[in-house]
């Protein structure tokens, strides 16, 4: 992890997230300074899926017109069927975060996952995540951090 004082000016500004699944529906990827192996693993899926768009630039530009609109700054949802969607994806239902995990769907919190329920089948939903890092989920996506916050498998109805 890298060290010194937070928010300096003129350099990266560290962010802190719940889980990754929840850093990837923020529409940002492994930090290539203080998280060098998943930046190199993650890396290594998003060439497979945009070859011509590789290194931490062209990512972070990737990932931003995925996540908000270019004029409006508003932030851009796409419509997926919830069985298409991979494990760690979240959707938007009832106008609350939602991540999609085997069968069930489990609302976010800011201190946790809670409120499990089963995935419907055939239903869609305005997806959070941005396409490219669905992608990157259904590519294999696996991380030294945990993907999930403890609290998604502490809730969970059906226990992998």
């Amino acid at each position: 992890m890298a060290s010194g004082p937070l928010l300096q000016p003129g350099k990266f500004t560290e962010l802190f997230f719940l889980d990754e699944a929840t850093a990837f529906a923020a529409g940002h990827r492994p930090c290539a300074l203080c998280r060098r192996e998943d930046y190199v693993r993650f890396g290594s899926i998003w060439r497979e899926l945009h070859p011509s768009r590789i290194g931490a630039d062209a990512i972070d530009a990737q990932l931003h017109a995925e996540r908000v609109g270019p004029k409006a700054r508003a932030q851009l949802h796409r419509r997926a069927t919830l069985d298409d969607l991979p494990d760690g994806t979240f959707v938007l239902r009832d106008r609350a975060p939602w991540i999609v995990i085997g069968p069930e769907l489990l609302r976010w919190t800011p201190a946790g996952y809670e409120d499990p329920g089963r995935r419907p089948t055939g239903v869609e939903a305005s997806v959070v995540t941005p396409p490219s890092l669905v992608a990157v989920l259904r590519g294999g996506w696996e991380s030294a951090v945990p993907l999930l916050h403890p609290s998604a498998q502490s809730r969970r109805i059906h226990r992998d």
